[in-house]
């Protein structure tokens, strides 16, 4: 069958990527007689590029304008069967595109089902900066995947996933194609956490998932069987500038070299010198910011982020390229970055333990698990914290 997408894109070259001409097909697929100017209108393209592409589609055979535009035999066939639509939920589909609330009633019980899921995700390892997402914040990051055009038929990839996102976008596409055993694209996560990834493919193989997970450091590249195959991926990573340019080269490493391809960044809501840090980074790496959606995530029990995040969506270009290609062996996460020591009392018997990145026991959650090293309670009162900056 014709690569409809890609054989339009060779002779129009579109300065925003080929992912545009793929969204117009799937408009006339959805909404059969549709007027030029209305596709352009929907998809904020000129009218004259517009045009350009409608012609090219019709000399391939995917389109045929008969009162409006519409997709030939071959033009739905394509669109179901390459790009994935084939057996689609379109009532549900369209609930969901078109209001953003839309989820709360028609993915109830799919929401239910995801919080069991995700109580039983491992207690968060602080000295990895793990924040654990709430369920709806994992939920509402899959729609706003399909709300973005890169969930069905995609290539997925979760560069950490503590969040179980990748189980959510699962979920979300079985919800979608109710009855069909396969669907088009994969969902991957990469971690170096075993304790969710041993959950997530738990989870994977109890619900029939197409999810698959590699256990990976990413202060090391990328393995190389990853490299330049997913058409987007999700981030939630360590809240430091370094932490977030490691994670970000790490997937831009794993995405198709195409414009136009989304990231979904979470990161803290940070001051405006870091943010314009942050932004510095993006320009070297080579993305564009779409969107900023300002307290999108929200975190059990994460003091240290106010128990908000911003959702940052970002898109390739010409000129995205890693950041950190080799491997990184500078501070990473927080705790490496500002080390600090915190006295704790023991509420039974009142003994003092030292907890930090440089003593025997590293967090509050390692002594709790430990208990008092005289009496073994596991109760203890926050006494002192000392900081020190890194040099």
């Amino acid at each position: 069958m014709c690569n409809y997408i890609d054989e339009t894109y060779q002779n129009v070259q579109l300065q925003e990527g080929p992912s545009v001409i793929e969204q117009f097909l799937i408009h006339c697929y959805f909404q059969p007689g549709m007027p030029t100017k209305e596709v352009a209108r929907k998809l904020m393209l000129p009218v004259p590029v517009a045009t350009a592409i409608k012609k090219e589609l019709i000399r391939a055979g995917a389109l045929q304008a008969t009162n409006g535009l519409t997709c030939t035999e071959d033009g739905r066939a394509y669109t179901e069967n390459v790009l994935g639509f084939g057996g689609l939920d379109r009532k549900l589909f369209d609930r969901l595109m078109q209001d953003k609330a839309a989820w709360k009633i028609e993915l109830s019980g799919l929401y239910q089902e995801l919080q069991q899921i995700m109580s039983r995700r491992p207690q968060v390892n602080v000295q990895l900066d793990q924040a654990k997402c709430t369920a709806e914040t994992s939920l509402r990051r899959a729609i706003l995947c399909l709300r973005s055009h890169a969930l069905i038929g995609k290539n997925i990839l979760c560069v950490g996933d503590d969040d179980l996102v990748s189980v959510s976008l699962a979920l979300l596409l079985k919800r979608l194609f109710p009855g069909k055993k396969a669907v088009s694209g994969r969902i991957e996560v990469v971690d170096i956490d075993e304790r969710f990834l041993q959950v997530i493919t738990d989870v994977a193989k109890q619900y029939a998932l197409p999810i698959r997970c590699h256990r990976a450091d990413l202060r090391k590249p990328l393995p190389k069987e990853l490299h330049q195959q997913y058409d987007c991926f999700f981030t939630d990573p360590p809240y430091t500038l370094q932490g977030m340019s490691l994670f970000l080269s790490r997937g831009i490493s794993g995405l198709k070299k195409r414009k136009g391809l989304p990231i979904f960044l979470s990161f803290a809501h940070k001051s405006p010198d870091f943010t314009l840090r942050m932004q510095q980074q993006f320009v070297q790496a080579g993305v564009t910011v779409r969107e900023v959606i300002s307290h999108f995530n929200e975190y059990e029990g994460a003091q240290m982020l106010g128990g908000k995040g911003q959702m940052i969506v970002l898109a390739t270009t010409e000129q995205t390229t890693p950041i950190v290609e080799h491997a990184f062996t500078k501070p990473l996460y927080t705790g490496e970055e500002v080390r600090s020591q915190r006295l704790y009392r023991c509420k039974k018997c009142a003994q003092v333990s030292k907890v930090g990145a440089t003593e025997k026991i590293a967090t509050i959650e390692g002594l709790k698990r430990k208990g008092c090293p005289r009496c073994r309670h596991t109760r203890f009162e926050l006494l002192a914290r000392r900081t020190a900056i890194r040099d």
